[in-house]
């Protein structure tokens, strides 16, 4: 964007104040919440003035813009957004940012409002009269065009822009005055997702493959201080994460803006706190914490003293959390949670878990709440083996089976008998949401539940095919295995279902339904393999031994179907960069392109509302073998 100058005596526009719900009301009328820059213009003859809402020139970023303001004939101040239409028509708050570097996708200043006409003030006049004068002096153009808007209807208008994946809407009291500069509940603003600004006040180190730094650390002022509210290290790409990092080099200085130790298991560099971001969020903590914030895009139209205390306790006020769990803040960083009839207490519950995205233990576990309903039928009657990873995806994490000692008494216990272990094992069975809960706190990021269930623990509910690859294959190459794999289970008869595993490979899964036992399953799926490896010489194998296998394969694990032995439970986080999740897949979805880093601790919820359950049928009428072995011809 080029430079921008100050303009003196510049007018400030009127903001809305936020609320999450949609309503039906014949005295408001509702507008489309454009996702671009606020906009003041004032065009008085020649002379054409078009600021933003800080009073910075836009006139050098967009002339096209303010050429075609001098098509008005009236002398006017009016109040609009500046958006750029992507490929769908949609505003894109990505391409307006770079607008000037890639000026061909279409520009508008989209006009909602007049102040003044012809010299005389007319912002004590009702907004729909406004409205109605603005509508007659807009000029025929591609680029000022007279946001329209509906009355009362607003919560289908809502559900409307939503089905367009636009921001929201914008809900106006009709009578209402224009006050400048003031924000009134006169104006709401309704959005599908919870936004907030935040000030960056520094980056952690990358981890991994991540180039330029891990995650924001973001902050709000509070009077000359800066408070903490979070960090963010999802929504980025490769392009945003250089750009973001070029700017805040300069900005670079050795201390820390806060005035307390912020929580962090990554080292930090710490910038003057100028530049502005948005994110969404998923809730805030009443102390004014961000879950599960995720980078949308800078603010570089606004200052870093208008993100203060007032963002917060207007985000406060406009939404209640709604997690499944109950938070009673308690001592320190501890947290004391209500599910259902059961008291939980989360240790260290800001402890960072995933250290390039920010992700705390406290999300993880309102992660697996909000999910409880569908993660659970996939894990009740099944002995856990608990993988804890207590510091953090970063550091060593181990296994535990025994449960052996006091846990609360809504953990259900099964004592088994381990004959490698030579003794009997307290298995921890999670049929509940406060025991998921509970094994979180333990550190327990990634689930891990036996195949069968304790009333039938010799035969197990499906079959499963894990595809490992190796660091020097591709993706694509492990979706063409999962592809033949699944031709040949056509041809078996055997109905099959698909899941990321929340790293670099794929489960297949087959439902057997109890009918066999662990050594007919395996051996089934012994067969399978082979006759996939047979066709796939040259990128898979059935080799265990690591030395042997090599690094140019990817290892067909059918062993997998053993009595005891655990894989990542559908719908498990993966203590891995990224908060991946191990997600269901339609086998249309399995094309170039797809990545399992695509699935996180992010998004997994709104896909599982859109998708469904697309696991359900693993736990349903399980093959007939036999048939499925002579259709093989085996």
């Amino acid at each position: 964007m080029a430079p921008r100058n100050k303009i003196s005596g510049f007018i400030k526009p009127m903001l809305a104040k936020e609320t999450d719900l949609p309503f039906d009301d014949a005295a408001w009328l509702f507008e489309i919440k454009w996702d671009g820059y606020r906009a003041i213009a004032e065009k008085n003859k020649s002379k054409i003035l078009l600021y933003s809402r800080n009073g910075n020139s836009f006139a050098l970023s967009y002339p096209i813009i303010t050429n075609e303001l001098l098509k008005i004939e009236a002398s006017v101040v009016i109040d609009g957004e500046i958006v750029v239409l992507d490929a769908k028509g949609n505003p894109s708050f990505q391409l307006l940012q770079h607008y000037g570097e890639d000026p061909h996708h279409p520009i508008q200043y989209q006009v909602f409002d007049l102040l003044k006409i012809n010299n005389r003030d007319i912002t004590d006049l009702p907004l729909v009269e406004r409205k109605e004068m603005l509508k007659k002096i807009i000029p025929a153009s591609k680029v000022i065009r007279y946001a329209d808007h509906i009355i009362e209807k607003g919560k289908s208008f809502f559900a409307l822009s939503k089905t367009k994946d636009l921001e929201g809407v914008m809900a106006k009291e009709m009578h209402s005055r224009y006050f400048p500069g003031q924000r009134t509940s006169n104006w709401l603003k309704i959005k599908h997702h919870k936004t907030i600004e935040a000030i960056i006040a520094g980056y952690t180190q990358p981890y991994g493959s991540r180039k330029y730094f891990g995650a924001l650390i973001l902050g709000v002022r509070n009077g000359k201080k800066l408070k903490y509210i979070g960090h963010t290290g999802g929504g980025f790409n490769q392009v945003s994460l250089k750009d973001i990092f070029a700017k805040l080099q300069p900005l670079r200085q050795p201390n820390s803006p806060f005035e307390h130790r912020i929580p962090t298991n990554a080292a930090v560099s710490w910038v003057q706190p100028k530049i502005i971001c948005e994110v969404k969020y998923a809730e805030m903590t009443a102390d004014g914490k961000l879950r599960q914030p995720i980078f949308l895009h800078l603010r570089v139209d606004k200052k870093a003293n208008d993100v203060n205390m007032s963002t917060i306790k207007t985000a406060l006020k406009a939404t209640t959390p709604k997690s499944a769990a109950v938070r009673h803040d308690g001592p320190g960083q501890d947290s004391v949670i209500t599910v259902g009839k059961s008291t939980i207490t989360i240790t260290h519950r800001d402890k960072i878990y995933f250290p390039g995205d920010g992700v705390t233990k406290s999300d993880v576990v309102n992660y697996y709440l909000s999910m409880s309903a569908i993660l659970l039928p996939y894990l009740k009657g099944r002995p856990e083996s608990l993988l804890r990873n207590p510091n953090g995806i970063h550091e060593q994490g181990f296994f535990q089976k025994d449960s052996k000692g006091t846990v609360p008494s809504y953990v259900k216990i099964e004592k088994l008998s381990s004959e490698s272990a030579r003794k009997n094992i307290d298995y921890i069975i999670c049929d509940n949401p406060a025991t998921l809960a509970y094994m979180n706190n333990l550190g327990c990021i990634e689930i891990n539940p036996w195949h069968s269930t304790i009333k039938n623990l010799d035969h197990p509910d499906y079959l499963i095919l894990d595809l490992d690859p190796s660091e020097n294959n591709t993706f694509e190459q492990v979706t063409e295995a999962a592809q033949v794999i699944k031709q040949l289970l056509d041809k078996a008869g055997a109905v099959s279902y698909c899941k990321t595993s929340g790293a670099s490979g794929l489960h297949i899964y087959v439902p057997t339904a109890k009918k066999y036992s662990y050594e007919q399953v395996k051996n089934f799926a012994h067969i399978i393999c082979q006759m996939a490896n047979s066709e796939l010489t040259e990128v898979t194998t059935l080799e265990r031994n690591l030395q042997k296998r090599g690094n140019k394969h990817i290892y067909l694990d059918y062993l997998q179907n053993s009595k005891g032995k655990t894989i990542a439970s559908v719908y498990s986080l993966r203590p891995r960069d990224g908060a991946t999740v191990s997600t269901p897949l339609r086998w249309s979805e399995l094309k170039p392109g797809l990545s399992p880093q695509q699935f996180n601790i992010h998004n997994t919820l709104s896909r599982v509302k859109k998708e469904g359950d697309l696991f359900a049928e693993i736990l349903g009428p399980g093959i007939n073998l036999n048939k499925c072995l002579k259709n093989l011809g085996a």
